[in-house]
């Protein structure tokens, strides 16, 4: 028995999906069927494509709201629907909080918490008035389940939308899903600025329990799943895809002198 995820026939959005994870996610969309708009500030080096068939390009600022309603709105008159919105776009520079003002964290806040708040509202105005509804995915990370010093500010931002994802699911229901995606570590052109190069790569995604880091086309397919009829019951939902996670640190210090598993004591 196969599992047929066919997304022919619908349209769907992927904000920064003109490269790395979104582009990932991009060419998955594709792949099912789907036609898809990708947005970024800046166009890509190359069209993005999968299955013969190439996602459109808007140049688009996430951080201007009256823009990002005009864009979606557009969409929804070129292709006359939407029914999937992935929030995508994100990130930040390391940067550890006592070393910069308080305002250039706002601005990581700000595009990684306020901007998808932007797109989500503008997409739920298309979505609620169509019979069929809309998905909408959040794209969050591990940095929001954990201390994440250095990126504290965008730790804080993916907390809070997934409290976000969970209280729109409820607000929308029953036309409009909302589901987060919490993402580990990812391969992708950038990798090797945060790793170092191909070595250092792969002793990171070896503290990875399956030995590497993700794909962008995987971080796609999960994509695909919370977009399709198949996933008609999950809203409100965190799907963890990061390979296992990482393993606690307390494991390797108690066994580094003494190659033995720490022993644990239950209570009863």
């Amino acid at each position: 028995m196969s599992l047929t995820l066919d997304l022919t026939g619908q349209v769907a959005v992927v904000t920064g999906g003109t490269r790395g994870v979104g582009a990932g996610i991009a060419r998955a969309l594709l792949r099912a069927g789907a036609e898809v708009v990708v947005c970024a500030r800046r166009p890509p080096d190359a069209p993005v494509t999968g299955a013969g068939r190439t996602a459109h390009h808007r140049s688009l600022d996430l951080r201007d709201p009256p823009a990002v309603r005009e864009f979606i709105a557009q969409v929804a008159a070129d292709h006359g629907r939407l029914d999937c919105l992935v929030n995508n776009a994100g990130g930040t520079p390391y940067r550890l909080l006592g070393e910069s003002p308080a305002e250039r964290h706002a601005r990581v806040i700000g595009l990684n918490l306020t901007a998808p708040m932007t797109a989500s509202l503008a997409a739920y105005e298309v979505m609620r008035a169509q019979s069929a509804g809309g998905s909408v995915i959040m794209m969050g990370s591990v940095s929001g389940t954990r201390p994440s010093p250095g990126t504290a500010a965008y730790g804080a931002a993916k907390a809070g939308l997934d409290n976000l994802a969970r209280s729109m699911a409820v607000e929308w229901a029953p036309k409009v899903r909302v589901n987060t995606l919490v993402l580990g570590m990812v391969r992708t052109e950038l990798s090797a600025l945060h790793y170092g190069d191909a070595a250092g790569v792969a002793a990171v995604g070896a503290t990875v329990p399956l030995g590497r880091l993700a794909e962008p086309d995987e971080i796609g397919d999960a994509c695909v799943f919370l977009a399709s009829d198949r996933a008609a019951y999950l809203s409100g939902a965190s799907l963890l895809v990061h390979g296992g996670g990482e393993r606690p640190a307390f494991l390797d210090a108690a066994t580094a002198d003494h190659h033995t598993a720490p022993e644990v004591t239950k209570e009863t």
